[in-house]
């Protein structure tokens, strides 16, 4: 239970909500997902957003993810463990115009973010959320960067850290979960077998878990992107903006955190068309998109140099898949090849060296706009999802 001495954030959290069926769960103690009759949804976090709050509390706050206090579920002050993660800078394209003539492109990049990628946002906010509700043990399964986040924010929470890695993950993430002190299981599998036996071990040893979207505490730490996102581009959406989607964590936060600024008064009814790119090895949701399906199949293709996407389904795909028909989106896959030839391009030619992840969503972006699909005039933000120094294992120079 939260202390009823706990103060200080501001935070206007109300309650734990199912998106699906309507539950609604008490935040003030552990959650996981929708358990009403088999629901299985992840379930969101609710604010009191009909109270006034004006921009200017912004001001003079710092350039953390924490400076949304108010929208984000972190009850008391002391608990808040961070590093200084988020407010990531929006970079614009320099010197590949000729990919860009006739819309202004940027990167929302995540590289420098604590542990090097996106994960510190989401994982930050579920591991001071775990201190605050009193979780002495949290587990995770991991494609690479979230195992390191959960790893260092654990360390720094003094919260014990279990980590599942598929042993296919390229080494300098398992070597910063060990250095960071969790207990490091490598599995012969996929995310998905890992996910299987956290399940096993939290059963058995009593363990949080925090698998993606089975608690709902890392979407409020994601979500914070969005936040960013329209107050660096002074509160007017762009009109695009590109998502790798594994799990898709990000992209459903972002498009939370649009409804909740809307609902504060603090931006228009304007929308970005959301994009979703995935690799080809684990593109069920692109199959489910263009098939006009609902919810996502199974889909692992096995390997791919961008570990964060491979993602066999996304637990919440019925979400994502909800996202991209609403903002009038779509969905692409991108080949091992591409993203590998898009790493060195934007390197060699931006002097940024992006995550495989980010890397895809450039070659995403050049196919739309070479369809027509973006239209001249149209602003487009890529997010790239962290550092490419961790994949080096992964890329062919």
């Amino acid at each position: 239970m939260i202390s009823n001495t706990a103060v200080g954030t501001g935070s206007r959290l109300i309650n734990l909500k199912c998106p699906a069926c309507g539950a609604e769960y008490d935040a003030s103690v552990p959650n996981t997902f929708c358990k009403t009759d088999g629901c299985n949804s992840t379930l969101f976090a609710q604010y009191d957003l009909g109270q006034p709050l004006e921009k200017a509390i912004l001001k003079d706050r710092p350039t953390s993810m924490w400076r949304y206090r108010e929208l984000l579920p972190v009850i008391g002050e002391e608990n808040i463990v961070t590093m200084g993660e988020g407010f990531t800078p929006i970079i614009p394209i320099e010197n590949l115009k000729q990919f860009t003539l006739g819309n202004d492109v940027y990167w929302k990049n995540e590289a420098g973010n604590p542990t090097g990628s996106f994960k510190a946002r989401g994982i930050g906010m579920a591991v001071s959320k775990a201190k605050e509700l009193g979780i002495e043990t949290i587990a995770t399964p991991t494609a690479g960067n979230a195992g390191g986040a959960l790893a260092a924010y654990a360390a720094r929470a003094g919260i014990k850290a279990v980590v599942y890695m598929p042993k296919l993950t390229p080494q300098v993430f398992k070597d910063e979960c060990r250095l960071y002190g969790a207990e490091l299981v490598e599995v012969d599998g996929n995310i998905a077998d890992c996910g299987k036996l956290v399940a096993d071990g939290a059963a058995e040893h009593g363990w949080f878990q925090i698998s993606t979207l089975k608690e709902p505490y890392r979407l409020e730490g994601k979500k914070t992107m969005g936040f960013e996102i329209a107050e660096q581009f002074n509160w007017q959406l762009p009109d695009v903006v590109f998502y790798p989607t594994g799990g898709g964590t990000g992209l459903i936060g972002i498009w939370k955190a649009f409804d909740e600024l809307e609902q504060l008064g603090w931006i228009g009814s304007k929308r970005p068309r959301m994009v979703a790119v995935q690799s080809e090895s684990c593109n069920g949701i692109v199959t489910a998109f263009d098939g006009g399906q609902s919810s996502a199949e199974f889909v692992d293709g096995g390997f791919t140099i961008a570990n964060g996407l491979r993602v066999p389904k996304s637990f919440a795909d019925k979400v994502i898949l909800k996202v991209l028909r609403d903002s009038k989106g779509t969905a692409l896959s991108i080949s091992d090849a591409e993203m590998n030839a898009a790493v060195k391009e934007i390197a060699r030619n931006e002097g940024m060296l992006i995550a495989p992840e980010g890397a895809a969503l450039w070659q995403a972006y050049k196919k739309l706009k070479a369809s027509g699909w973006i239209q001249p005039g149209e602003s487009v933000v890529l997010v790239n999802t962290g550092s490419g120094y961790k994949y080096l294992e992964n890329i062919t120079i």
